[in-house]
């Protein structure tokens, strides 16, 4: 069951989202509607959204990307097995690898959790080399949360080398606090 705002109690996970196959505004809209909707599972703030360029597999659409920061009871691969079905329900195909998807959810941090298993590893293993994930995720972390720095660190070193292709795309109004306000 879903609780007021301030009385979340719970670990903290940060999630990314992608999107490049048909409104990819409203699949990464309703993917956070969904995982809100979930028992344990409170979105609590969300990033901008932006739009870039593919990584891999180069051949497709660009995506749009954000993050977001919940509030979870569930634990690590439990949180991971309910991002898994919100994405089946929203039609996710994996045909290629990195390649075209209707959404993408990726559980990149949880409360410091350190973990590798054949199924999730923590933190997420290619975050650090991924602007579109840092860029977001850096606006929905929380000030103390045991990973900014290094986050922090690896926006500003692929900043500085020239990494781009990540541009601002809208903001999406989260009925809790959110990073960003507007349309």
């Amino acid at each position: 069951m879903h609780r007021e705002a301030g009385a979340r109690p719970g670990r903290r996970a940060y999630i990314a989202l992608g999107s490049n196959l048909g409104d990819r505004e409203a699949y990464l809209r309703e993917a956070l509607r969904r995982l809100h909707a979930r028992d344990g599972i409170a979105v609590d703030r969300v990033s901008a959204v932006y739009e870039t360029d593919p990584v891999g597999y180069t051949e497709q659409p660009k995506f749009l990307n954000m993050a977001a920061a919940l509030t979870t009871e569930r634990q690590p691969s439990d949180l991971l097995r309910e991002m898994l079905e919100v994405e089946r329900e929203l039609g996710r195909v994996r045909n290629i690898r990195f390649g075209p998807r209707t959404i993408d959810l990726d559980l990149l941090l949880m409360d410091g959790v350190r973990i590798e298993t054949d199924e999730l590893t923590l933190p997420h293993p290619r975050m650090m080399e991924r602007l579109f994930v840092l860029v977001p995720l850096l606006e929905v972390m929380d000030e103390h949360a045991p990973d900014r720095a290094a986050v922090e660190a690896a926006a500003r070193a692929a900043l500085s080398q020239g990494k781009d292709g990540i541009a601002l795309w809208t903001t999406i109004t989260w009925p809790c606090a959110s990073a960003h306000s507007g349309s």
